[in-house]
């Protein structure tokens, strides 16, 4: 879990079982506030409890890449998680991949990676 630099000006996030309990999201959007050319990528393969919390971080997350003209992409979302935002209404506002490589091959096709 954490934070790591990938190829390009991509941040990949892997978020941990329950993440609420820790401050990824929001490390995220105060690395952006102070350097903004990066897309992000948020791994969900270890996460098993979705809170509201969360949902609420990841849309401004999302809101301030949007702005920004930048990418949020989340993959490796389970059927359960998915789920969260389908009931939610969310499963229109995220941009999702089904692993790294998709997630990767779709910032690169809507910003600013050269192929």
């Amino acid at each position: 879990m954490g934070i790591q630099y990938f190829s390009g000006n991509i941040l990949l996030i892997t978020l941990p079982e329950r993440p609420q309990q820790d401050d990824e999201l929001e490390e995220v959007t105060k690395i952006l506030s102070e350097k903004v050319d990066h897309d992000v990528m948020v791994d969900f393969s270890r996460v098993e409890l979705l809170t509201s919390a969360t949902l609420c971080r990841l849309m401004i997350l999302d809101r301030l890449l949007r702005g920004l003209g930048r990418v949020l992409i989340l993959y490796n979302v389970s059927s359960e998680i998915k789920h969260v935002f389908i009931r939610t209404g969310l499963e229109t506002v995220f941009e999702f991949a089904d692993d790294e490589l998709a997630a990767f091959r779709h910032i690169r096709s809507a910003s600013h990676i050269p192929t």
